[in-house]
């Protein structure tokens, strides 16, 4: 038997719908199972950093991106690419510091808060931190360690979901001790 074609459906929208409202039930779950919002914020990084090692192999088998040249570049990889990709949103590269080793992504429509509130009880929780964790894990298997946090949140008032993301060095590689 064959499933039915259906028409006029995107398996990718589908799959950022369904991802959006899987998120939703993981982090009602993880309010549940911990005492603290802190506590869910670094499960929920923890989570990102996880899924982050694993999404790079993705990215860059169906980018067909190089090695990107410095840091700005890696920037507009994430924004332009990674994020269009998997959460079909582009945000914007800004704030970059004088020194160019940290910069802003500022999500205007953020997917992942769609049909979400905050109750007033989790005012310290950042709902999309796995974003944060996803970005550090990426880019740590490109050898690139950063440290990345939300500076506005749609879902506390802010217009934009901001994201900062801080270059802190390049990694090198290493091998097991005894093997050269």
């Amino acid at each position: 038997m064959s499933r039915p074609n259906v028409k006029g459906l995107d398996p990718k929208k589908v799959s950022g719908e369904l991802f959006t409202l899987t998120y939703g039930a993981i982090v009602a779950q993880l309010l549940k199972d911990y005492e603290s919002d802190e506590e869910v914020n670094k499960q929920l990084d923890r989570m990102g950093y996880n899924i982050g090692v694993r999404l790079i192999e993705d990215f860059l088998a169906r980018s067909g991106i190089s090695r990107c040249n410095d840091f700005r570049e890696t920037s507009d990889a994430i924004a332009k690419i990674g994020f269009k990709m998997f959460l079909g949103i582009t945000p914007s590269v800004s704030n970059w510091s004088p020194a160019g080793d940290e910069f802003s992504l500022q999500i205007e429509s953020n997917p992942l808060v769609d049909f979400v509130e905050l109750p007033d009880s989790h005012s310290n929780l950042s709902y999309c931190n796995i974003l944060c964790g996803v970005i550090r894990g990426a880019l740590e298997m490109v050898h690139m360690e950063v440290t990345s946090w939300i500076v506005q949140d749609v879902l506390k008032g802010d217009s934009i979901t901001e994201l900062r993301v801080r270059f802190i060095r390049r990694l090198e590689d290493a091998l097991p001790v005894g093997e050269d």
